[in-house]
């Protein structure tokens, strides 16, 4: 089943103090004001910041739904085509986007409450 817009919206906002914000012509999911994931309006892929090493994993594991998502000649993510993605894959991602722009502490407190330590 594929995975829209909203979904992606609602998974990327569940993520702790996630907020959403225009970034040029998409919307862009940020936290402590650092941008995780875009998504254009037409909403029919979502961009995320992953480290180089995970988009070729991700890439190689999701041919045809991940792909390799360049900022000029830098690789900056994956850009994942909502169309054959599904719900888990897309949490996945943004998730370990999302881990790379939050704090440390908001980190510990993820993982705590994830491993069920937390409130």
């Amino acid at each position: 089943m594929a995975v829209g817009a909203a979904t992606v919206r609602r998974l990327a906002l569940a993520l702790p103090e996630t907020a959403e914000a225009p970034h040029h012509d998409m919307t862009s999911f940020r936290v402590a004001g650092k941008i995780f994931a875009t998504m254009p309006p037409e909403g029919g892929r979502v961009h995320v910041f992953v480290e180089p090493d995970e988009v070729a994993a991700y890439c190689g594991e999701f041919p045809g739904v991940v792909e390799e998502l360049w900022w000029g000649k830098k690789l900056s993510g994956c850009r994942v085509l909502l169309g054959g993605a599904s719900v888990p894959l897309v949490r996945e991602l943004l998730t370990e986007s999302w881990r790379r722009r939050a704090s440390v502490k908001l980190r510990a407190a993820f993982d705590a409450r994830a491993a069920g330590d937390g409130p």
